[in-house]
């Protein structure tokens, strides 16, 4: 199976010793995010967990411990965007990501690690030109350094409506100009773009809407072969195998205005409070009210259909 720690939040750029600790313990609690109550137990034991997901845009705190996550296969996917602290306030340094993405990529392959430029939107400042000019800078610094590149464009939910009234999504003649300019980009630099969870009438130019997280790349990063697994995305247009994720909403502090995991900053503030890197929980700890199960767990790669239990 896959356990995932990116669909939620950024745990390597917040909580990356709680991640480290729950890894020593070997295993973690996960509540429900509609059910506070209903938590579920996953074991972090290698020999169910074939792959260790990541999706960041700030994997530096887990840089220097990349040897106590050898004994884990990895995909990590880190979002490096065109954007200033107007719309990301408190992600890093662009050129600090650019450098840990080519450390991670040095050490594990580039088969494991992938680029996100997402979400694309259009403001005063980033049109679609602007966009194109940036994308080809950053994929001429990480040719080489990956084989895959997903991108999406901005979803406007209630929240980000009300966070960022002054963004928009590209239109679709805008969609059209932009795949048409990333799909040479990535050719000209070895790089496959794949769109992420977008119309399939993008691939007539030139974009892979086959899925980021699809099971070709998932057994690529881990160089095993997956038995016949059923994509475990809960969005119909998604083909990808995103696993069971172990953080939370509401706590993410990039505070990006274009979140999707985040409510508001205040609900992120209290949900900071409560953060203990002891406790098996991202957030809290175990209340009575609790009914704890334990996952059913399996390795995807195993030759016999014996599920195991831990």
């Amino acid at each position: 199976m896959i356990i995932n720690t990116g669909m939620r939040t950024d745990i390597p750029a917040f909580y990356s010793k709680w991640l480290l600790n729950r890894i020593k313990e070997g295993y973690v609690y996960v509540r429900n995010p509609y059910y506070k109550h209903q938590v579920t137990r996953y074991s972090l034991n290698p020999s169910v967990v074939d792959c260790l997901a990541f999706c960041t845009k700030n994997p530096h705190p887990l840089i220097p411990h990349l040897k106590e996550l050898e004994k884990y296969k990895q995909f990590w996917f880190v979002t490096i965007t065109p954007y200033e602290k107007d719309i990301e306030p408190n992600v890093p340094n662009k050129r600090q990501i650019i450098a840990d993405f080519k450390v991670l990529s040095s050490y594990l392959g580039k088969n494991s690690v992938a680029l996100r430029y997402d979400p694309i939107l259009i403001n005063e400042k980033f049109d679609v030109n602007m966009h194109i000019k940036c994308f080809e800078k950053l994929l001429s610094e990480l040719k080489g350094y990956t084989n895959d590149c997903t991108i999406s464009f901005i979803d406007m939910y209630d929240k980000v409506r009300k966070n960022a009234p002054d963004i928009r999504p590209p239109t679709e003649e805008e969609q059209i100009q932009i795949a048409k300019a990333f799909s040479d980009i990535g050719k000209k630099n070895d790089i496959t773009i794949h769109a992420c969870c977008e119309k399939e009438f993008l691939k007539d130019y030139g974009l892979d809407i086959t899925g980021c997280m699809s099971k070709e790349i998932v057994q690529k990063a881990i160089n095993s072969e997956l038995e016949p697994t059923r994509n475990t995305s809960k969005r119909p247009t998604c083909n990808c195998l995103m696993g069971n994720d172990i953080g939370a909403y509401n706590t993410c502090m990039h505070l990006c205005k274009y979140c999707y995991a985040n409510a508001n900053q205040e609900m992120v503030k209290q949900n900071v409070k409560k953060h203990n890197p002891n406790s098996p929980f991202l957030i809290g700890e175990v209340e009575k009210e609790d009914k704890i199960t334990q996952a059913i767990q399996k390795s995807w790669i195993e030759k016999d259909n014996q599920i195991s239990l831990f």
